[in-house]
């Protein structure tokens, strides 16, 4: 055996009795419920879990609202059989990245390992590699420029920048500038949660530089180098509000156009021809560089790469 980092390990040093509670926890996902399997106090369990986590150089169980969930070292296996697995993995992704990716990944996976359940979380470019780390999510779902080595990544769908507004808006009419859009006022998305500044349009975190392009419109530069300012009237954390807000109001708003093209063809909101070249933008599924030992994750993987369509 060999510990999570390549050390080999004898297996004469672990005292066997630790994957007899291993074994108990992994059943009864609650160290209540295996410490009255086992006839011990719930305290002499934990303590004992916490020797094999030390040993094991993993947290192994992740407490949950299901009960304690196993980590991908816990569940590691030879062979993996999605057809008749009924692991539960666990995603991290915004509204959009749930919105873009999620339906087809569900779609395929009802094909390819139909007792598999998947647990959605709200994407915190705060928490995310933290939650990596840790073994709290297995892969999440967003875009970024820089990561840390220790995490990879593939890039699975792209998107661009549409700025849309209510059908009757001044802007719908005549010619588009960027003096005219910038004279109303915008509702835009901070995804962060955050009143971070971006660097050169990246936001850093932990060694994480995620490009936030969808507020760029609100602070460019003229050719003459004065620079026009624009107002962001409202903020919000999530996609889903930012079309029925524009729909009541003279709200200009700067979305991903996988979000906007729906509503724009149903004649709910109106997609205007931009001054300037629209961003185009890649974004990717991560994970841990741990996970590519793990073969129920790298299934996993290939599997929400294999749901979308080629990256061109």
């Amino acid at each position: 055996m060999r510990t999570q980092h390549g050390t080999p390990m004898s297996l004469r040093k672990i005292d066997l009795n630790l994957f007899r509670i291993f074994e108990a926890v992994m059943a009864q996902r609650s160290i209540t419920a295996a410490s009255r399997e086992l006839h011990l106090t719930p305290s002499a369990v934990s303590h004992a879990l916490a020797r094999l986590r030390s040993v094991l150089a993993d947290p192994l169980f992740i407490p949950s609202e299901n009960g304690m969930e196993p980590t991908p070292r816990a569940l590691q296996s030879k062979h993996f059989d999605p057809q008749h697995t009924s692991r539960v993995f666990r995603i991290a992704a915004s509204d959009y990245g749930s919105v873009t990716v999620l339906p087809k990944l569900v779609a395929r996976l009802a094909q390819t390992a139909p007792k598999v359940d998947l647990r959605v979380f709200p994407f915190n470019r705060l928490d995310t590699v933290r939650q990596l780390d840790d073994g709290r999510i297995d892969i999440a779902l967003s875009w970024f420029n820089e990561l840390p080595a220790r995490m990879c990544r593939h890039h699975i769908w792209h998107d661009e920048e549409a700025v849309i507004v209510r059908k009757g808006h001044p802007l719908a009419e005549g010619k588009v500038t960027k003096e005219r859009l910038l004279a109303f006022p915008h509702i835009v998305v901070e995804l962060t949660g955050s009143n971070d500044i971006p660097v050169a349009g990246y936001l850093d975190d932990r060694g994480v530089s995620r490009r936030v392009w969808i507020e760029r419109l609100l602070l460019d530069l003229r050719a003459d180098g004065e620079t026009l300012v624009g107002r962001a009237a409202v903020s919000v954390p999530h996609f889903a509000s930012v079309v029925p807000t524009v729909m009541a109001s003279d709200m200009v708003a700067t979305l991903p156009l996988s979000l906007a093209a729906a509503p724009a063809a149903r004649g709910d909101v109106v997609l205007l021809t931009l001054p300037y070249e629209p961003l185009r933008v890649k974004a990717d599924v991560i994970w841990h560089e741990r996970s590519n030992s793990d073969p129920a994750l790298k299934w996993l993987i290939a599997e929400t790469i294999a749901a979308m369509p080629p990256v061109l």
